[in-house]
């Protein structure tokens, strides 16, 4: 029983996961599998730690963007 996950068999494993998937389509999924994980572990770490944190404070422009300048008033043809 202590003997499941030889090198051996991690090979084997991998040769049926690509005659599976194929060379594009592996990728994806273990960017999906890593993805998932890191949710995960951000839940866990949301249950156990008792304060949550507060995203933070987007910074706010220090001075707002001037009005657009208007040299001469547009008068509409006529016609």
């Amino acid at each position: 029983m202590g003997d499941l996950l030889q090198p051996w068999h991690l090979i084997v494993l991998a040769v049926v996961a690509f005659l599976l998937f194929g060379a594009k389509r592996l990728p994806e999924l273990g960017k999906g599998l890593g993805e998932g994980l890191k949710g995960f572990r951000e839940g866990i770490r949301g249950i156990t730690d008792p304060t949550p944190t507060a995203p933070p404070a987007q910074q706010q422009n220090a001075a707002p963007a001037p009005p657009p300048a208007s040299n001469a008033p547009v008068e509409p043809k006529q016609g």
